[in-house]
């Protein structure tokens, strides 16, 4: 635990990508294999699942630390992060504990068929057993919050410099549903050729968003363009006889979409197909709120298989019959995806059609139609590029629509977390409504540091009341809010969900009561 907690730390310090991968090559280099394993887990973002409440581990520390309970409320507001608050208040000890990361690891998933005695004393043992910056990294596992300022490419980069192996070979190994307590590092990492997990996906190739004038990429017939969906960016597998669904964030999908196990026995064998998940009624690509219905059951039932049926649209061919297709022009891999679909027709998957046009001028005139045709703007990829893992500058571009937007009030605000703990940098916005301000959107970013200074003064300084973290301010700071789309909503006072809202720029020229009304948002909505 020791190696790994600094690891962590030297990586939270340091912001060169150079320096993060000596480090990681150090740590690997090493650690106990079993540590390797977990370490390597919790990098690539397979995270434990929380398993005790934060308003539990609170009261713990409390206890453990001796202190009434608004005390350490006040402690925790002012340092903006659970898991440091309970790693300083709590007894400190200078010695390192010595057992292995993975050790810890079973202790988390022994809270698992724990009742809250047995949790207690678990937690509070291991606490008192570790010194603060351990105790600070154990928190954050049992939270489910561990973040640390490393890419998975990054990682990636670090194990292929030790094993050998090419970087792109090592992301592909680091797909699919594997565990670090049910195989070891020789099978994960070091055996040749790919895993025998047949449904194990590909690495997805993202695109950059493009904020340059599409000119700006050369001579508009070496483009593709195609529409881009608001869905779950997906992969459909066809391996021994089985369907997989596997989303962008590497979760296993197919039971949450049932109605696709059809298309097993209907495609090739060795097919991997890249696409969106859309719901797809009448003809009609439905918003994103209707996927929402469908993301959070893992077996849903016929009401909302009727009501929300999904579609497959598929825009690339990465595997067909078993042969790696990603290393092929793009314009060779869709006209063998475009066949093998045309040729095997099933109502639930789409080929992804190109967009005409012969200059740019063109294009972004059909850009502008993209809302009308339920999309978010225009994906444009290179006619002869590969299908390379990760995020590769110059090959794939998004180039969405502006952003809708309003004018809206803030009227609450709380502190960040982390580096900013000690600043309001979340705010609630609102627009008015029969002469009331109504909550329509929380944003995050879109400030310059030293406007965040200058609200974060503003908070402080026009405070009306106090809930815990959240202060509620004076209504006279203005916004401009972007966002996709808007829908209506049942769970919003409003009436209204925005998606994807951020702050575009602070209006210091217009007074609240020239902010924008609810009826304005209403109108917006596309039935």
């Amino acid at each position: 635990m020791n190696h790994f907690v600094n690891l962590y730390r030297k990586l939270d310090l340091t912001q060169s990508t150079n320096e993060k991968i000596i480090e990681l090559k150090n740590y690997f280099n090493v650690a106990d294999e079993k540590d390797k394993l977990w370490a390597l887990a919790l990098l690539s973002g397979r995270r434990p699942k929380r398993t005790v409440t934060t308003a539990l581990l609170r009261q713990w520390a409390a206890e453990l630390s001796g202190i009434p309970d608004w005390l350490f409320e006040e402690s925790y507001h002012t340092v903006g992060d659970l898991a440091e608050t309970i790693a300083l208040l709590v007894d400190q000890k200078t010695e390192s504990e010595t057992r292995p990361l993975f050790e810890w690891m079973e202790v988390l998933a022994s809270l698992k068929s724990s009742d809250e005695e047995k949790k207690r004393d678990i937690i509070t043992s291991a606490w008192l057993e570790m010194n603060s910056e351990q105790r600070f990294v154990f928190n954050k596992l049992i939270t489910g919050g561990f973040r640390v300022g490393v890419s998975q490419k990054t990682v990636e980069k670090a194990i292929s410099q030790i094993s050998g192996i090419e970087a792109a070979q090592i992301a592909h190994r680091l797909m699919g549903n594997w565990e670090p307590n049910s195989t070891t590092w020789e099978k994960l990492i070091l055996e040749p050729g790919i895993s025998e997990d047949l449904s194990k996906p590909y690495p997805f190739c993202l695109a950059y968003p493009l904020q340059d004038e599409p000119n700006s990429l050369g001579n508009a017939q070496d483009w593709l363009a195609e529409w881009k969906w608001d869905g779950i960016r997906g992969q459909l597998i066809i391996r021994g006889s089985e369907f997989y669904l596997w989303s962008r964030g590497e979760e296993l999908i197919t039971e949450r979409f049932p109605e696709f196990s059809e298309i097993r026995g209907l495609l090739p064998e060795g097919t991997v197909i890249d696409g969106e998940i859309v719901i797809l009624k009448a003809g009609k690509i439905l918003s994103f709120q209707h996927l929402q219905t469908r993301i959070g059951r893992k077996k849903p039932g016929k009401k909302i298989l009727s009501e929300s049926p999904a579609c497959f649209i598929a825009y690339d061919l990465l595997e067909s019959d078993g042969e790696d297709f990603r290393n092929r022009p793009l314009t060779e891999r869709r006209e063998k995806l475009q066949e093998l679909i045309e040729n095997n027709p099933i109502d639930l998957l789409k080929f992804s059609d190109s967009i005409s046009f012969q200059n740019w001028e063109e294009l972004a005139k059909t850009r502008e139609l993209s809302r009308e045709n339920d999309a978010e703007g225009l994906m444009l990829k290179h006619i002869h590029s590969e299908y390379k893992p990760g995020r590769k500058r110059g090959d794939w571009w998004k180039w969405k629509v502006e952003p809708m937007s309003i004018d809206a009030v803030m009227i609450y605000a709380m502190a960040g977390h982390g580096r900013r703990s000690n600043l309001f940098t979340d705010y609630t916005l609102a627009v008015w409504n029969e002469g009331v301000l109504v909550p329509v959107a929380k944003a995050y970013s879109g400030l310059t540091d030293a406007e965040i200074k200058e609200v974060d003064a503003f908070v402080k300084a026009n405070t009306i009341e106090k809930f815990g973290p959240v202060r509620s301010v004076r209504a006279e700071l203005v916004f401009e809010i972007g966002f996709e789309n808007i829908q209506k909503s049942k769970r919003h006072k409003s009436g209204v969900a925005l998606r994807f809202p951020r702050i575009l720029r602070w209006r210091k020229d217009k007074p609240a009561v020239e902010a924008d009304h609810l009826s304005n948002l209403i109108s917006l909505i596309k039935e």
